[in-house]
């Protein structure tokens, strides 16, 4: 992964040490696939108390999201019949996505921050918005299985994400912050991910994922 850290002004020191962390922008991959993802990095000192108790916390917010999902992916039906990707139905899951996308930082321990239902927060997703007939009408039938080499390297990474989401969280309720090679692993895997969900489930674009953390 390449990663710079930049930020749009200076850094007050009332922030605390918050840092945005965002892709190369002439990174080739982020720049051609049509769905992107960045989370910023906080380098300030967390909150031992809520990262303790983090799986409490997401109850409720993970019973709003569940309700959310159920209707996000009847979608293959207009691209098999009109080939045509609605406006508003993309707009939908595209706020839907980045929600989900919120709570899984929340997770993943990536930030504090509770996640909001509307508000960007700390990630930063972009969907690019299929135009009519860009689509081909018949590959929503086949795609989940396209993309079954994805699903087998995510199990791998996501293996991996799960003993270094343990790791860190001893880490920050030691030492009160997150090591940020730990946060750059699990943003490229949530990054891969969404990608995949992109292709296989969402169904806004035809370009099969690369495979690639950055």
């Amino acid at each position: 992964m390449s990663y710079h850290v930049g930020t749009a002004r200076s850094i007050s020191a009332s922030e605390e040490g918050r840092i945005h962390v965002t892709s190369d922008s002439q990174n080739p991959t982020m720049a051609a696939y049509p769905a992107t993802l960045d989370i910023d990095y906080d380098g300030s000192s967390r909150n031992r108390l809520t990262v303790f108790f983090r799986v409490i916390t997401l109850i409720p917010i993970l019973l709003v999201m569940s309700g959310l999902q159920a209707v996000m992916y009847p979608i293959i039906l207009m691209v098999l019949f009109r080939q045509k990707y609605p406006r508003w139905w993309f707009d939908f899951n595209l706020e839907v996505t980045k929600f989900s996308t919120r709570v899984g930082a929340y997770w993943l321990l990536l930030t504090d921050e509770y996640p909001s239902t509307d508000k960007e927060q700390t990630t930063h997703l972009t969907l690019d918005y299929p135009a009519q007939g860009e689509l081909n009408r018949w590959l929503p039938l086949i795609k989940w299985i396209l993309a079954i080499p994805h699903y087998i390297v995510l199990s791998v990474l996501l293996t991996i994400s799960i003993v270094l989401l343990l790791v860190a969280w001893v880490v920050i309720l030691i030492t009160g912050k997150l090591p940020q090679g730990i946060h750059k692993f699990l943003v490229g895997v949530s990054r891969c991910s969404l990608r995949v969900q992109a292709y296989a489930f969402l169904l806004t674009t035809d370009k099969y994922p690369p495979f690639s953390l950055d």
